[in-house]
């Protein structure tokens, strides 16, 4: 019996043994391999390279594998925006003015004669030195043309003229809306966007076409439109009553 004891003793010394020699050897290398961003690749277009898997040295522990990891993720690609398209000044350039218009008129070097004047009843502005000018149906450029050739004519040597629009024309909204009456117009306006302006159509309303009516110079056309179709300074839009 004490032999068998001893010899049982003998065997668990040995097997503690291993056991804590095990547990005391240093860890081998860790190898961190980073994901491969599928994601990214379809939804941007990056060419995708496998990456190289990133080795961290013995004892260097899991913030050591990160670092590392970061430290060689690839940079990530520059961005670029497209500037929008000036629309608003390409649609100046053909525009016809009227009355109500208000213009921003300046000829270089003569503080005196730059200033903003509206187009009055009759469609014409009224400068100093050369008085009332016809504008009603003119672009912005010929206005400018026609203020250069007055004031050539014995007030300025070489004038120099630019006109813009400062503000345009009112719209009118009229029949089945919320709150009809005269808004300002805002370039690129449809028939949809007149209508929430004035507060959305009350519940009697017509809501697939309305009437627009569009004067110029040459007189007045009035026809029936869907809600998508544009608006221009000055048109009238009457909204009708459905019959149901």
């Amino acid at each position: 019996m004490p032999v068998a004891r001893a010899f049982r003793w003998s065997i668990l010394a040995a097997s503690a043994a291993l056991t804590l020699g095990g547990c005391m050897q240093t860890a081998g290398p860790v190898a961190m391999v980073q994901p491969r961003p599928d994601l990214d690749a379809m939804a941007y277009g990056q060419p995708y390279s496998a990456p190289q898997p990133v080795v961290v040295a013995d004892g260097g522990g899991a913030i050591g594998a990160l670092r590392n990891s970061f430290a060689s993720a690839p940079a990530p690609m520059p961005v670029g925006y497209a500037a929008p398209m000036a629309a608003q000044g390409r649609y100046d350039a053909s525009y016809h003015l009227d009355a109500g218009d208000k213009l921003r008129v300046v000829v270089y070097g003569q503080e005196g004669l730059t200033n903003s004047y509206a187009i009055d009843a009759g469609g014409s502005i009224t400068m100093p030195l050369i008085g009332a000018v016809p504008a009603r149906g003119r672009t912005t450029a010929g206005l400018a043309g026609e203020i250069a050739a007055r004031l050539r004519n014995g007030y300025i040597r070489e004038p120099s003229v630019a006109v813009e629009i400062d503000t345009y024309r009112p719209f009118f909204i009229l029949g089945e809306v919320s709150a009809p009456g005269q808004y300002p117009y805002v370039p690129n306006m449809t028939v949809e966007s007149a209508v929430a302006i004035a507060g959305g159509f009350s519940p009697r309303a017509k809501r697939d076409v309305v009437t627009v009516t569009h004067s110029e110079a040459g007189g007045s056309m009035r026809a029936v439109v869907p809600l998508g179709t544009p608006l221009a300074p000055g048109d009238t839009v009457f909204v009708g009553e459905r019959w149901f």
